[in-house]
């Protein structure tokens, strides 16, 4: 059966897309987002003084971790080894703001998109349980592929004027 890149069969059901005929490339993608807060919680994130622990350290782990689950998470996502990754964040005190990056790194048949933006979720997810009694407005925004390399479809980046 050959496919044509997407996730459905010719008659209309879901399958996962056959990559056994793609040639395998060094893929990375990069993803990125926000989390807004009260001038409190980023106090306590940026000092490291949350009685839950270091918040950026195991937000940076739980990221990880999300990063090698994705597959069970996203239904038709293939899994894959994972040769690297990293969580970066940013403080911006102005705005009250934490940044957070997910680069992901596999040498596959398909790319680490997916694992790129579930990472970076689950960090901010993790950054909000862990400040969500210093406020619960707290808003995550801006989840998304910032760039990615490898593939037939070759590099992507995000334009200034998206982000």
């Amino acid at each position: 059966m050959e496919q044509q890149g997407n996730h459905f069969d010719e008659k209309g059901n879901a399958i996962m897309v056959d990559v056994s005929k793609k040639e395998a490339t060094l893929r990375i993608a990069k993803a990125e987002g926000h989390i807004l807060m009260n001038e409190t919680a980023y106090h306590v994130v940026e000092s490291g003084t949350s009685k839950k622990g270091d918040v950026l350290g195991i937000a940076r782990v739980a990221g990880i971790m999300a990063v090698k689950q994705t597959s069970s998470l996203i239904p038709l996502c293939h899994p894959l080894i994972i040769e690297s990754t990293s969580i970066e964040f940013d403080l911006d005190l102005s705005k009250r703001c934490v940044r957070a990056v997910c680069t992901v790194q596999t040498t596959g048949k398909t790319g680490v998109e997916m694992e790129a933006l579930c990472g970076v979720s689950v960090a901010l997810l993790t950054i909000y349980d862990m400040c969500k009694a210093l406020d619960r407005g707290m808003e995550i925004c801006g989840v998304t592929l910032v760039e990615k390399q490898g593939g037939k479809s070759g590099h992507y980046r995000r334009k200034k004027e998206e982000q």
